[in-house]
């Protein structure tokens, strides 16, 4: 696969203010911006920006780093994800909470109701990576604190997520905020999440 810059990224509601330059993407959050879809909530939201490119690639790895030292309010957060449509996506991030702790999690959204697995993490990480793999149907996220040492976060199904998908970064702010973040070291590779080995549990 090529390079994502080369793939020409298309947004998905762009936002007002933002920036690409050597390579690196700056964004600047819109207030009132995010992804969710009933559950739980009751409410349905499909206004975060999402900078995506399209493949019809099966199998692959992209790999993102993400800096966010500014953020500041409940639920600022960016991440990468992988967003079909309004009722069909994934994402992964870190949230901030308060000054004590943030949320590390991922949503997985399928027929329009979305879940969302989080871990708390020190609110002093200003700076993740993440790896979005992709099996066929099936997808990996992972993270990173050093760019070389991953860890799982999820591994999950997309029940639309067959064929031609888009996927890449995105950044918002649910409430009445606005911060600065920055996605650099952007890499598309063969898919480094390997078939599974071994016996097949009964």
């Amino acid at each position: 696969m090529k390079n994502f810059w080369e793939l020409s990224p298309q947004w998905t509601r762009g936002p007002q203010r933002w920036e690409a330059k050597d390579g690196t993407l700056t964004v600047y959050t819109d207030p009132h911006t995010d992804l969710w879809q009933r559950t739980y909530y009751g409410f349905q939201n499909d206004s975060a920006p999402v900078l995506q490119v399209k493949t019809d690639e099966r199998y692959f790895s992209f790999t993102v780093r993400t800096r966010f030292p500014d953020a500041h309010h409940r639920f600022d957060q960016c991440g990468v994800a992988l967003y079909l449509d309004a009722e069909n996506w994934l994402k992964a991030s870190i949230e901030y909470e308060n000054e004590q702790f943030g949320r590390l999690g991922s949503v997985v959204t399928n027929h329009g109701y979305s879940d969302w697995a989080t871990t708390d993490i020190p609110a002093s990480v200003k700076e993740m990576w993440y790896r979005l793999s992709r099996r066929e149907s099936d997808f990996c996220l992972e993270c990173s604190e050093d760019g070389k040492t991953f860890r799982q976060m999820r591994i999950c199904h997309l029940w639309e997520g067959a064929g031609e998908i888009t996927f890449g970064v995105y950044a918002c702010s649910p409430e009445t905020s606005s911060f600065c973040a920055q996605f650099d070291q952007f890499a598309i590779t063969p898919c480094l999440w390997l078939a599974h080995e071994g016996e097949t549990p009964t």
